[in-house]
């Protein structure tokens, strides 16, 4: 089992953020979360992460059961690439000193690497087709390429768990295409993570992820395969607007009823 939630709810004061969330995620699962702008998202990151303890449930993450468990190591088997981790990278380094710095999960690389290190964090840059960046100033990338940066750095210690938050915030089309084509081949590679991709847009859910896990107001609105969740019925009664979904090379494409696309 990677993830196992069991009746979880956080909150602050009085104000529940996330309330009674059952969840399981089991090995070979990818998963999507989707879920709009307050809905609850971050919070749920958190938890897996280890950085907030639930206020009630219980919470096992990659065999580990929280209060029994050190999350700091914890956390060396979790790889988290969001857009806002971009703001606090030192953006006069290099590309290959950003990913040398995820072995030490600090912002800025503040230990002399190995030599074996070195030579991983360039090969997962060749991996995902950025070998020409590793010894460009990480400030005059392009955001798509800053991306993928980012996903380097979260895989250089090997996780168990990859989280992607919203990766493909600010993107263009084309780079966005070219994000998510650089995460479906990284699926297919034997030593992947599991996947767990955060977004509140449906058209870039791609085939490797066959689960959906929907938070609305802190709450699971549904979870089961793709093809179960991802129906214009529930999506309409998702976003409380009616919607029509058409899949396309096995992705789906969401429209407001009416021919206004959904953005």
């Amino acid at each position: 089992m990677i993830i196992q939630m069991e009746n979880v709810s956080w909150r602050r004061e009085n104000n529940y953020i996330l309330q009674n969330i059952t969840w399981q995620v089991e090995e070979g699962e990818n998963w999507t979360v989707m879920g709009l702008n307050g809905s609850g998202k971050t919070t749920l990151l958190n938890i897996i992460n280890g950085y907030i303890y639930p206020s009630s449930g219980e919470v096992t993450v990659l065999g580990n059961r929280f209060g029994k468990c050190n999350l700091q190591e914890l956390r060396k088997q979790i790889g988290w690439v969001s857009s806002s981790l971009q703001e606090n990278l030192y953006k006069n380094e290099t590309a290959l000193e950003i990913v040398l710095s995820g072995k030490y999960a600090t912002i800025g690389l503040i230990h002399t690497p190995e030599k074996e290190d070195v030579e991983k964090a360039k090969a997962l840059l060749v991996s995902l087709a950025c070998g020409k960046l590793i010894n460009l100033p990480y400030r005059t990338l392009s955001q798509g390429e800053k991306q993928k940066v980012i996903i380097a750095r979260a895989l250089i210690n090997n996780p168990r768990l990859l989280i992607l938050d919203e990766p493909c915030t600010g993107l263009d089309i084309l780079a966005r295409e070219q994000l998510l084509a650089t995460i479906s081949e990284l699926s297919l590679k034997p030593e992947a993570p599991a996947l767990i991709y955060v977004t509140h847009r449906v058209e870039e859910i791609l085939p490797i992820f066959n689960k959906v896990l929907m938070l609305k107001r802190g709450k699971v609105h549904s979870a089961g395969t793709a093809k179960e969740v991802l129906t214009g019925a529930n999506l309409s009664d998702f976003l409380e607007t009616p919607v029509q979904v058409n899949w396309i090379n096995s992705r789906p494409e969401m429209r407001l009823i009416g021919d206004r696309w959904f953005a």
